[in-house]
């Protein structure tokens, strides 16, 4: 992997005192590192904030990694994208003063989907994860991953999401099901699109698996 390659991002980060565990917003195609920041709240008030904007443009539109077309992804991007989000992690971690072991990905359609890139590639990286709207990044090379401590993963895809078939829905969640993650799914009755139910069992999921310290 060429690091010297690697881009920085733009990014968001809000500490809160005391907070040991840090939200990673990831936000879907054409959003930016402010779309998720009213969503994070939300949560509660014991996270830090750190929300980030992808490097690569579709048309003007914001993304974290190339595609070829709706659904289909460029996977060389989606590698060479993931390693880079990741080498971003640790030396922003490093110079805001965060536990870069204390991280929980908030994604929304193509931010859920750099998220799952961190899953399958870093397994150690992230505490847990909420996927809203998540495709499989990689399927042509899919790599040998499993978890070295318990992740939970809020997985909530579209019963009605006309950008993925049901059945790779189906085989994506089995796949981090068998890496170790301890997914809590919530598919919901609708598009690609975000609910007020979505958050909502999202909000839930947090608070049962990171309850205030």
């Amino acid at each position: 992997m060429n690091y010297s390659a690697f881009q920085p991002l733009t990014y968001i980060y809000q500490p809160t005192p005391g907070a040991m565990r840090t939200l990673l917003l990831l936000h879907g195609t054409g959003g930016d590192e402010r779309d998720l920041l009213p969503l994070a709240a939300h949560f509660g008030s014991d996270f830090n904030v750190l929300s980030v904007r992808g490097n690569v443009q579709e048309g003007g539109m914001p993304r974290f990694f190339r595609r070829l077309g709706m659904g289909v992804f460029d996977e060389a991007d989606v590698v060479f994208r993931t390693h880079e989000l990741a080498d971003f992690i640790g030396k922003v971690a490093a110079q805001e003063g965060f536990d870069p072991a204390q991280i929980i990905a908030v994604g929304y359609s193509n931010g859920a989907n750099i998220a799952g890139g961190l899953l399958m590639l870093y397994p150690g990286l992230l505490a847990g994860a909420v996927l809203w709207r998540p495709m499989q990044p990689l399927v042509q090379e899919v790599p040998a991953f499993e978890t070295p401590r318990p992740v939970p993963v809020y997985f909530a895809a579209g019963q009605h999401d006309p950008t993925v078939r049901p059945a790779a829905t189906e085989a994506y969640a089995a796949l981090l099901a068998q890496g170790g993650y301890q997914l809590t799914r919530r598919d919901a009755p609708t598009g690609h699109n975000l609910t007020q139910a979505d958050l909502t069992g999202a909000v839930a999921w947090m608070a049962a698996n990171f309850p205030a310290a």
